[in-house]
């Protein structure tokens, strides 16, 4: 039985990374449709947010009775806001390469929030993940490795607040998972929102358009699938291993580097496979230390 159960469970988390593996794919197909990816994400998490909110009518009140929880909903939704519109904009493998940097922005972060020191090991690990984004960031034409267009800006940004989000999870683990999800949907919704925005505002992007046909059937199936990703997620993460999950989450960049490649989203190279199998390997040790 139990062994079914960890069938299951990795399956579950196996549907989890497929989603967000090939989540670039819909984000780009609605963009050309009229329709932004922080608009895309805003429609999305507003729809989790109901049915949470019709699941358990009360979820809302962990925001007032445990105001660390507008962490959660922070470190969620920047985390969408950078990964969904970098993976729009950018190289699909580069960004998923730069975001997975999460293991080094964790450490860094389990020191501050969970006063958790870093280790040897753990530093050593930080050292590998960075040698590999040096070399994903270094291109023949820059002087140094440093950020080169706005995806790659975002697409750090978005893996820190992953590691900010589920640092807080960890530090809330006692709060009850409903108020801990409604935290992160509401926080997917509102910032998306936020900054959609503000972009609308400014001219850079129109308002959602009204879609129909084609573009509200991909609408619908993608926010289905992302909800049942989640929803995955959770049942395989709660009945796994945390290294195990980590392991089996890997599978993302697998995804997501076969489906932009096929597709023409994405460029392979030399410096770019070895800067990557650096990051893959730091995630790996860090799931078999943990």
């Amino acid at each position: 039985m139990a062994t079914s159960t960890n069938t299951w469970a990795a399956l579950a988390l196996l549907t989890n990374a497929l989603a967000w593996g090939l989540a670039w794919w819909p984000f780009r197909e609605l963009e050309k449709l009229g329709l932004h990816p922080l608009w895309a994400t805003s429609i999305m998490y507003g729809l989790a947010v109901l049915i949470v909110w019709t699941w358990r009518p009360h979820a809302w009140r962990g925001l007032v009775a445990v105001p660390a929880l507008w962490w959660i909903a922070l470190g969620s939704g920047l985390t969408n806001v950078g990964f969904n519109w970098a993976v729009t904009i950018g190289d699909v493998v580069r960004v998923v390469l730069l975001f997975y940097m999460m293991p080094a922005w964790s450490i860094l972060l389990a020191w501050l929030i969970l006063d958790e020191k870093p280790t040897r090991r753990s530093l050593a690990r930080v050292a590998i993940a960075l040698a590999g984004v040096a070399l994903v960031l270094k291109t023949p034409d820059s002087p140094w490795p440093w950020p080169q267009s706005a995806a790659d800006w975002l697409a750090l940004m978005g893996g820190f607040c992953f590691a900010l989000n589920n640092a807080m999870l960890r530090k809330l683990r006692e709060v009850p998972s409903e108020q801990r999800t409604f935290a992160m949907f509401l926080g997917g919704a509102l910032f998306s929102a936020l900054v959609g925005s503000v972009g609308t505002w400014q001219g850079n992007w129109s308002a959602p358009p009204m879609l129909g046909g084609w573009g509200l059937t991909l609408l619908v199936g993608f926010a289905a699938f992302f909800l049942l990703s989640n929803l995955a997620l959770q049942y395989g993460a709660a009945r796994l291993k945390a290294s195990t999950t980590s392991l089996v989450m890997l599978n993302e960049i697998l995804i997501a580097t076969a489906s932009s490649v096929l597709l023409g989203a994405s460029q392979l190279s030399t410096r770019i496979v070895m800067g990557g199998l650096l990051i893959i390997a730091a995630a790996l040790w860090a799931a078999v230390d943990e």
